[in-house]
């Protein structure tokens, strides 16, 4: 017998994301069903860092939706249980440069950072020592962002979903997604899975990579393509990294739409023990092979930026897909081509940080409410009907 379910919106992707969206949905009022054809955090959320970050945002859009967001992690971890659920750290990081034409063009990014509202404080060579007492010698100066902070995302995405739950949203995983319901009209009514159907006037698009995927089932373009990165992972340690470390041209490779392959040493200390180092950013579609010559960069970015890790096991490398899309924005709002249609996806590296703002405003949306950040930037129908050249 095939199933049914009625509800007030559909939640495509079980990741950090759509767990949000389901969350803040659902302290909407709201009745919400969130679907993945796999399980929670099972896509990007469980390859990732777990990172909230300002320190590696422009002045724009991307850095207001990050400020936003960093706000409602915060009132998040003060709820009964959260924090220590999800293993919220407020570390803060440090940007460092290696030369003084670096350092001053790290002080011009910061200075604009601070006019909108970032914490952002220089650190000058001697005094980087007392925030990180093992870093490489020779240091030219950086940055302090007392803002920045980390989640384990795995943990992060369950709790969401399971404060969604106890508000009254459904749960369906191992639900795969095979059509949108359309009226003759053309707006969405739910979506079809090969479990059964989910009706409901709304559908939010929060596939992560395959946001892609969805929208063509909606008969739209949206150009989502896979970003894959590396992390290696450490044994456990006393804290030696206290803070997110990273070199400043980490900011430069965010930014790039390469789509070859760029490495910037990350270096980051966890809660449990084991240090977290990336980053790597290459365009392979969903290639999951295993290289060591990417691994090998990282490992040696790390080492110059900590020698200690020389003598350091690595325990594992996991690899990740970020969904990229090629102005480096997110599509958050809804879809003017497809009534019902609303998207929530392309977040590229930062959609653990991002999630909270993109779920309360997608909220505000499905209320019908004036959202708190202006989404002209974000919405999807920004990109030209055209399919990416690139094969996902």
């Amino acid at each position: 017998m095939t199933k049914r379910l009625t509800c007030d919106v559909v939640v495509v992707g079980a990741g950090m994301v759509g767990a949000a969206c389901a969350l803040y949905a659902a302290r909407a009022g709201l009745r919400v069903v969130l679907v993945d054809r796999g399980p929670v955090a099972g896509g990007t959320t469980g390859s990732g860092e777990g990172n909230i970050l300002v320190s590696d945002k422009e002045p724009g859009p991307e850095l207001e939706l990050a400020l936003l967001s960093s706000r409602l992690w915060t009132e998040l971890t003060t709820e009964p249980g959260v924090g220590a659920n999800i293993e919220f750290d407020a570390k803060g990081g440090v940007v460092v440069a290696s030369s003084g034409e670096g350092l001053a063009a790290l002080g011009e990014f910061a200075s604009g950072q601070r006019e909108a509202g970032v914490d952002a404080r220089a650190v000058a060579a001697d005094e980087l020592y007392d925030l990180e007492p093992n870093l490489a010698p020779g240091t030219a100066g950086g940055v302090f962002y007392p803002q920045d902070a980390q989640v384990m995302p795995s943990l992060a995405a369950a709790q969401l979903v399971r404060l969604a739950r106890g508000l009254g949203a459904e749960l369906r995983t191992g639900w795969a997604v095979t059509a949108l319901l359309r009226t003759a009209g053309g707006a969405v009514r739910g979506v079809r899975t090969d479990q059964g159907e989910i009706q409901a006037p709304y559908v939010v698009n929060a596939a992560g990579t395959w946001g892609g995927e969805l929208a063509a089932l909606a008969g739209v373009a949206l150009p989502v393509l896979p970003r894959r990165g590396f992390v290696l992972v450490t044994e456990p340690l006393p804290r030696m990294v206290r803070h997110k470390v990273y070199a400043a041209d980490y900011v430069a490779d965010v930014a790039s739409g390469s789509a070859a392959l760029q490495t910037s040493p990350v270096v980051e200390g966890t809660a449990a023990g084991p240090v977290l180092i990336g980053a790597s950013r290459e365009r392979v579609g969903f290639d999951r092979s295993f290289s060591l010559p990417v691994v090998r960069a990282l490992a040696a970015g790390a080492t110059r930026l900590f020698p200690f890790l020389a003598d350091v096991r690595a325990m594992r490398a996991y690899v990740g897909f970020r969904p990229y899309l090629p102005d480096h924005l997110p599509a958050i709002g809804p879809d003017a081509r497809v009534p019902g249609m609303i998207h929530a996806c392309g977040h590229e590296g930062a959609g653990i940080g991002l999630a909270t703002g993109t779920g309360h405003l997608i909220a505000q949306v499905l209320r019908g409410a004036t959202p708190d950040l202006d989404l002209t930037p974000f919405l999807p129908d920004r990109f030209a009907e055209s399919p990416p050249k690139e094969a996902q």
